[in-house]
């Protein structure tokens, strides 16, 4: 009896260190498990890390990462193009951040200004994005000739020509060119199949030509590059000519004037009609951004979105 129970302690002990044993092995395994894990999980992590917050420069302690310069590059630029363009951003990040540090070493800089500053500005970004929008819907175009000759006679200070205009027909055409001697005579003609004739002369010959027609440019642009250019009174030079010829060793010039206005003289509406146009565009949308944001005052007070305190 005694043999009995002596050994079933016996095997009781045994079996309580092979438990133990077991359990120990469990437990390290879990253990070594856990921490395999752990690394495993802060591995991805700190690969998923690397790739989003991936360093492309430094300046000091302050870094500029890869997630930073996402919508420079799009897929419609080659690839030497996007380089480009990330290499400048980066080089003019480097830039700034330098100018910065060095403004902080020199100058007293008062932070709650600079981020009231940069405040301002965002909103003013924002409302300026949508002013855009608005107008872009809202915003007629279409300017009637009765318009601009509306604002032309309310504002003829405003359109005193600061040069001499003219109207008429310049061409300059290389003198190993054939049948030279033809082109005074067909610039003179006023028949219309001796006008195409010129015309088609010019495009095959001329290396600069202007034809005469109903609108003005300037005499200084129209001469440019030839010996007319170098005329030291072109004021006489316009009342006095209207037909002019001369040459230099590779081009013969051929002028003729058919109307012609002197700097310091209200100009005429063709020369400035364009001009017009874009500032009663200009000034329509003025209007409508005037009008947007009253509008959209208007509305928040009508629906009670905002108030002032007594200060």
């Amino acid at each position: 009896m005694i043999k009995k129970t002596y050994g079933n302690c016996l095997l009781m002990g045994s079996s309580l260190k092979q438990f133990a044993s077991s359990l120990l092995s469990v437990t390290l395994f879990g253990i070594i498990l856990t921490v395999n894990s752990c690394d495993l999980i802060r591995m991805k992590k700190d690969s998923e890390e690397s790739d989003v917050t991936k360093r492309v420069a430094r300046v000091n302690d302050i870094y500029l990462y890869q997630d930073e310069l996402n919508g420079l590059v799009t897929g419609k630029i080659s690839k030497e193009d996007s380089a480009a363009r990330v290499n400048a951003y980066i080089n003019s990040w480097i830039r700034k951040q330098l100018l910065i540090s060095e403004a902080t070493k020199k100058i007293n800089i008062n932070e709650s200004e600079v981020e009231r500053k940069i405040l301002d500005y965002r909103y003013s970004l924002i409302g300026y994005e949508f002013q855009n929008y608005y107008i872009k819907q809202n915003l007629d175009d279409n300017i009637s000739s009765q318009e601009v000759e509306l604002y032309y006679k309310e504002h003829l200070d405003n359109f005193i020509l600061k040069q001499n205009i003219v109207r008429g027909t310049f061409i300059k055409v290389p003198t190993v060119a054939p049948r030279t001697n033809r082109v005074k005579e067909l610039i003179f003609s006023q028949k219309e199949k001796d006008m195409e004739e010129l015309k088609s002369y010019c495009i095959s010959f001329s290396a600069v030509y202007h034809l005469s027609d109903s609108s003005w440019i300037a005499f200084d642009k129209l001469v440019v590059n030839s010996p007319m250019a170098e005329i030291p009174n072109k004021i006489q030079f316009l009342q006095r000519e209207t037909y002019y010829e001369t040459t230099d060793k590779d081009f013969l010039y051929f002028l003729k004037i058919e109307d012609y206005k002197i700097s310091d003289n209200v100009s005429p509406i063709e020369f400035v009609k364009e001009d017009i146009k874009n500032i009663i565009l200009n000034k329509r949308k003025v209007e409508l951004a005037r009008k947007l944001e009253d509008e959209v005052y208007d509305n928040a007070a009508k629906r009670k979105e905002f108030e002032v305190f007594d200060k």
